[in-house]
């Protein structure tokens, strides 16, 4: 994935607060990103186009689970394809969280974007909220659209504990971000951070479940996953989504792992 270079934002006058013109920023950011058809496809529909193509396209995946689980088991009775929603989900989060900002920062800091705007009576953190903004916004906007159509295409149950579930996406959101702007502060050229964050992406998309959802997932897959912040999110989420109990050290991870990145992504980030 790419990202597109963005025009350098307007001069603002000096005032007594050094946010005043953000709006105007967010929303010049947010026209130049619409721009990038392939961040608007991976940020909006890709995780739908993925999880119909896998309902429609793979046999089986809309049979409820009955002759080879145990009637005991959470996901008895659950169609496969629903049990591979909460890791589509993960997977939309990280997405745009470690495969898009951290190429358009890099964008941005090879073209001299930061730089110029760090010279600017607007706090040059501004940037980087306006794009954390944009980044969630869509974040949201993806993942609503696939559980609309996952809802109208496969009748996905609803969630045991809707509050679990919602925890664990926040969490997930909080953690992979921080992830992603570690990256984002690290890397200077567009192609390094493409490779970068596939790197880092890749392996967590495994370890999440992507390949081998829910009950066909290895024992030590999910053992390590449970480690990492894509693999937590998704682990919480299907607890939340069909089982009971409180995903507790799947909660710490995800905490554990914003509580480190983020002051370490701000320490780390650079405007050269």
């Amino acid at each position: 994935m790419t990202a597109t270079a963005t025009a350098t934002p307007a001069r603002v006058r000096p005032s007594g607060n050094g946010w005043r013109g953000f709006g105007r920023l967010l929303r010049t950011e947010t026209a130049v990103w619409l721009r990038d058809s392939a961040s608007v496809f991976f940020g909006v529909l890709f995780p739908t186009v993925l999880l119909v193509g896998v309902g429609f396209g793979i046999p089986g995946m809309r049979e409820p689970m009955t002759d080879d689980v145990p009637p005991d088991s959470i996901w008895y009775g659950v169609t496969p394809i629903a049990t591979y929603l909460p890791t589509v989900l993960a997977m939309a989060i990280g997405t745009l969280a470690i495969l898009s900002l951290p190429v358009t920062f890099a964008t941005f800091r090879d073209k001299g974007v930061l730089r110029r705007l760090s010279t600017t009576p607007m706090r040059p953190q501004a940037i980087i909220l306006a794009h954390l903004v944009i980044n969630v916004a869509t974040t949201f906007v993806g993942v609503a659209l696939a559980l609309v159509v996952a809802q109208t295409a496969f009748g996905i149950v609803r969630p045991e504990q809707l509050g679990v579930v919602l925890g664990a996406f926040v969490l997930g959101m909080l953690s992979l971000f921080s992830l992603g702007m570690v990256l984002s502060a690290l890397v200077n050229k567009p192609s390094t951070a493409n490779a970068v964050a596939s790197l880092v992406y890749f392996p967590l998309l495994f370890l999440a479940g992507l390949w081998t959802p829910g009950p066909i997932m290895p024992d030590v897959v999910r053992q390590i996953g449970q480690f990492t912040p894509m693999g937590a999110a998704a682990q919480a989420m299907d607890t939340g989504w069909f089982g009971e109990g409180f995903p507790l050290s799947q909660y710490v991870v995800m905490v554990v792992w914003t509580a480190v990145l983020l002051p370490l992504a701000i320490k780390l980030f650079r405007w050269t």
